[in-house]
């Protein structure tokens, strides 16, 4: 799934706020911490634990970095928990000066994941949406 969203702000600071796993829990209201596994910075290759509630339960997984092109695209999977996925931030610029992100999860459930897969793709697609529009806020809002 794939959800877009334009922020009027620099593509390069969206790029170095979306993508500094210490900021997600500003943004990703399902996410309560982020917990870096290997030295700063964030490069290919890194491994970041996430603790996040989701429909009620909690899950906790590792996502490793497979791809960093600055300001461009931020790619990280993980094969581990009930929803084993990649998470793909890609930025361009939009016509007014601002910054096009898309944020795309896909993956194949198991377990839990594979039985609630329906409702977990809609609330998903409700999470990812506000979570872009938080982010928004937050960049256009604020210096952050």
């Amino acid at each position: 799934m794939e959800t877009s969203i334009e922020i009027d702000a620099a593509r390069d600071r969206v790029a170095a706020f979306a993508s500094d796993p210490g900021n997600a829990p500003r943004w990703y209201v399902n996410i309560s911490s982020v917990v870096l596994e290997t030295p700063p910075p964030v490069t290919v290759g890194s491994r970041m634990a996430f603790v996040a509630h989701f429909l009620g339960r909690r899950i906790a997984y590792t996502y490793e970095v497979r791809e960093l092109v600055d300001g461009e695209r931020f790619v990280m999977s993980t094969a581990e928990g009930p929803f084993p996925m990649e998470t793909a931030y890609t930025w361009s610029d939009t016509a007014e000066g601002g910054t096009r992100m898309t944020l795309r999860n896909r993956g194949e459930p198991s377990g839990f994941g594979q039985l609630a897969a329906p409702v977990m793709a809609r609330a998903m697609r409700r999470a990812n949406r506000r979570d872009l529009q938080t982010l928004k806020s937050l960049l256009e809002n604020t210096t952050a």
